[in-house]
């Protein structure tokens, strides 16, 4: 809590704290000393509770500022983990995809080999027939219906 209109109630208390020695000291005999002692000790007891109350306070505040970074650090934790998981979505779904693309492209390859084979046969049929030889494929092309070697 802020000083309430530039009070100082440390001050304060001390004020009252002398009014009632002072007070002490010079009533001998009367019958207000109590009635003036208690009034004085609860006024202590306000401004006592006053200055722990802000106390408080200001600890609260102190707390907050030091605690600050620890919570924006946990703050910027909780984001990188949801962009990591964002992250690894997208990596699994481009995942599939590729393997998506891959059993595609490998069908289209099937097709294309047996497309050849099948255009291939007639004529190997009338070369054969013609007594005509095959000429030997050239070096580092794949055997007919050879499977290519992936690269290393």
């Amino acid at each position: 809590m802020a000083d309430q209109g530039g009070r100082d109630a440390v001050g304060e208390w001390r004020r009252l704290a002398e009014s009632l020695a002072a007070t002490a000291a010079a009533a001998a005999g009367s019958t207000t000393i109590p009635k003036d002692l208690l009034r004085v000790s609860q006024r202590q007891v306000e401004l006592l509770q006053e200055v722990i109350q802000r106390e408080r306070g200001r600890q609260g505040e102190l707390a907050g500022m030091v605690t600050a970074p620890i919570d924006a650090l946990f703050d910027l934790m909780e984001e990188t983990g949801a962009t990591l998981r964002l992250q690894a979505e997208a990596l699994a779904s481009a995942g599939h995809a590729l393997e998506e693309t891959a059993a595609l492209m490998s069908r289209q390859a099937e097709r294309f080999e047996r497309t050849v084979g099948a255009i291939r046969q007639p004529a190997e049929l009338a070369k054969a027939a013609a007594g005509a030889k095959r000429k030997p494929k050239a070096k580092g092309q794949p055997e007919r219906g050879a499977k290519p070697r992936p690269k290393k």
